[in-house]
């Protein structure tokens, strides 16, 4: 299996176990992740008045096997669908007034990388490979392969806080349209403070992992 197929039908599908009911309401951390686009991005302080980051465990890459029994693990598959489907529905979203979409993992910036030139991806992909978000958020992770993963969580964050979660997301290749539905169904919040900065650093910011 190289995971690039079309999603199957009967893809297992992730529980709600609680693991994000702490989160609404929650600030982000003055943390600065690295982009795709060379520049390191403030996570409290995302472009406003809402912006979309979206959580995955991690993008499959041709030729690069996937961890044993990556496809039964439910919630797992499905990065590489999912990214194109935020693709797609990108234009529309920030129309509906996100003002970025970020995709966040794990993976190295190099890997993340790849995929936004062999996705054709118009959104930053920022790399946390110290999993220092799941941390400072206890978010949900899981392990595969040896590794520490996020689960698949989106949070729309307004103003340095999380405003709402979509947790669990399934299936990953219709994500984005229901994101963009709930941009659409809910008013916008007043932009306020919270001043969008994206900052170049000469060296990326050391992680304990």
């Amino acid at each position: 299996m190289t995971g690039f197929e079309p999603l199957p039908a009967d893809l297992p599908a992730p529980a709600d176990d609680g693991a994000a009911a702490h989160l609404p309401g929650r600030r982000l951390p003055a943390m600065a992740l690295p982009g795709t686009d060379g520049k390191h991005v403030e996570l409290d302080r995302l472009p406003g008045p809402r912006a979309v980051l979206y959580l995955y465990p991690m993008t499959g890459r041709p030729g690069v096997a996937l961890p044993d029994g990556w496809g039964a693990i439910p919630g797992a598959r499905g990065c590489t669908s999912q990214a194109c489907d935020f693709r797609d529905h990108h234009g529309a979203l920030l129309a509906a007034g996100a003002g970025a979409v970020y995709g966040l993992s794990s993976q190295s910036t190099a890997d993340q990388c790849e995929a936004v030139e062999r996705l054709h991806l118009p959104f930053v992909l920022l790399s946390d490979v110290g999993l220092l978000l799941a941390t400072a958020l206890d978010l949900p992770t899981f392990s595969a392969g040896g590794r520490r993963l996020f689960r698949r969580i989106t949070l729309v964050v307004s103003q340095g806080r999380v405003e709402h979660v979509f947790y669990p997301v399934h299936p990953p290749d219709a994500h984005a349209g229901e994101v963009l539905s709930w941009f659409c169904s809910t008013a916008t919040p007043s932009s306020g403070a919270g001043t969008s900065r994206i900052v170049d650093f000469p060296q990326p910011r050391s992680s304990p992992w």
